[in-house]
């Protein structure tokens, strides 16, 4: 569900929130790179005593399911190429496609390495409906990552849930307010989000099959027979009436301790001029996010993939923490000419600040004969610019 009939309005414009899911996540990542594995059932999980992380769609054809012991999986599909699961790499790409969902909007509530939710109501003078800023996300992770989502877009966090669910997989499912009880009610009750395999036998007990059974019982009744906090909870979720804000967090655990960015070039590129604009692009960007979140770190990374697809990272640690673009860039530039790619055709470049800490918390060190004002100020002084005129208003004269 992706494409409007012509003349037809937008009814996303009344639907601000999507849930953004990528499409079995650790089996993409895990072969992404390998051409050989494109149409073979892919299980991503650890020895014979582990557990399924993910599978790819042709596995999952057979059964396979994330959670499934691996033993009964491998009997359920024997043909099945096991990749063991490279975390590094995972948090890496998700790190990145975190990062695209905060170009689009700063109220970004991740819920693990592979989903989130985004409120774009803010943001749809500058991109156009909830629809149209989906299509962006879609198109921009694929070019980027090489891997695919789906985005179900919605006016409350439970309904742009199932909606993501239906789009799968790497689709697109709009249902505004009044498609809600529609999309919601022929639904069966386990449908609902938070609803387990133990409370849907309950309520399929009392003749609560369906969402829309649980829409039509009066709330005192449903509380009566569920209890008072799960019968209100349920009332909410078949209506589509559940939480209508986010809660902006880094991630379901703790906060961001890195903050990155990559770009995939439109072309294959061995020339320098070009690479060193982009990771000074890319500085520009990380660094500009660290001072809005108050941050600074030591490690500067780069990220290197090669056009066969082949990806390398190198990273220097510096003296003192920084949230100045040009300590970034300067870093990130050695970093790159250290490698000596001269005739290497690069595909993707990024930059990565690691190790972060509280602004507050960095004394930096004086040096003798050093100007009252430098680099930092500039930076606090092109945020504020920024900030009051849009991020074209001022940039590094090279990117111009």
């Amino acid at each position: 569900m992706t494409g409007l009939p012509a003349g037809r309005p937008d009814p996303s414009w009344r639907a601000p929130l999507l849930h953004v899911d990528m499409d079995a996540f650790y089996a993409s990542v895990a072969t992404r790179d390998r051409p050989d594995l494109a149409d073979v059932p892919v299980i991503v999980g650890g020895g014979t005593r582990g557990v399924v992380l993910s599978a790819n769609y042709l596995a999952r054809q057979y059964g396979v399911r994330s959670a499934l012991p691996m033993t009964r999986a491998r009997r359920m599909c024997p043909q099945a190429v096991v990749i063991a699961p490279d975390f590094e790499t995972f948090s890496a790409v998700s790190s990145s496609v975190i990062e695209n969902f905060r170009r689009i909007t700063p109220l970004v509530e991740v819920v693990s390495l592979d989903e989130a939710f985004l409120d774009v109501r803010g943001s749809t003078r500058r991109l156009g409906s909830p629809r149209d800023i989906a299509g962006l996300l879609r198109a921009t992770i694929h070019d980027e990552q090489g891997i695919t989502c789906s985005v179900g877009v919605a006016a409350s966090v439970s309904v742009a849930k199932l909606a993501s669910r239906r789009a799968k997989p790497d689709g697109v499912v709009v249902v505004p307010p009044e498609r809600v009880t529609s999309f919601l009610h022929p639904l069966d009750v386990g449908e609902l989000w938070g609803v387990g395999d133990k409370t849907r036998e309950m309520l399929h007990r009392l003749g609560l099959v369906t969402v829309g059974d649980v829409a039509d019982t009066p709330l005192r009744t449903l509380q009566r027979a569920v209890g008072v906090h799960l019968g209100s909870q349920l009332h909410d979720l078949a209506w589509g009436t559940d939480r209508r804000t986010l809660t902006p967090r880094s991630g379901p655990f703790e906060p961001d301790r890195s903050m990155g960015a990559d770009e995939t070039f439109a072309r294959d590129t061995d020339d320098r001029d070009v690479i060193v604009r982009e990771l000074l692009r890319l500085s520009h960007r990380v660094t500009g996010r660290m001072r809005t979140a108050g941050v600074a770190g030591r490690t500067v990374t780069i990220r290197i993939r090669f056009a066969d697809f082949t990806t390398i990272t190198r990273s220097r640690t510096l003296p003192e923490a920084t949230d100045v673009t040009v300590d970034v860039y300067r870093v990130a530039t050695r970093l790159y000419d250290a490698l000596g790619l001269q005739r290497a055709r690069l595909r993707l470049v990024g930059v990565r600040v690691e190790g972060l800490v509280p602004r507050g918390s960095v004394h930096r060190q004086l040096v003798l004969g050093e100007a009252e004002h430098g680099w930092a100020e500039a930076d606090r002084a092109v945020d504020r610019a920024t900030r009051r005129f849009g991020a074209a208003a001022v940039r590094p004269a090279s990117l111009m």
